[in-house]
């Protein structure tokens, strides 16, 4: 596995602690106390989501960029212009 799949992986996780960590808070049995441990969770896991989000970001951004095509500099992302018109056959 790369590093970039760990810290997907890792981003994966994170998201479903959040997700639990806010049906959680949606109980309406929790204490007091137990509401402030729920959103200190989610405080702490949404900390933690950020940083492995920014980790994942520089990581693609260390990654050489191969969509470059026939060594013309355009991306592949970039729209190309497509002429469309009326085929003229035997005019």
């Amino acid at each position: 596995m790369t590093d970039l799949d760990v810290l997907i992986r890792d981003k994966n996780g994170l998201t479903e602690l959040l997700r639990v960590a806010w049906r959680d808070l949606a109980n309406p049995l929790l204490t007091p106390f137990e509401r402030r441990e729920a959103r200190n969770q989610i405080d702490q896991y949404s900390a933690e989501l950020r940083r492995q989000l920014q980790r994942i970001e520089s990581e693609r951004g260390a990654l050489p960029r191969q969509s470059l095509e026939n060594n013309t500099g355009r991306r592949s992302d970039q729209p190309r212009a497509r002429l469309v018109g009326r085929e003229t056959k035997g005019e």
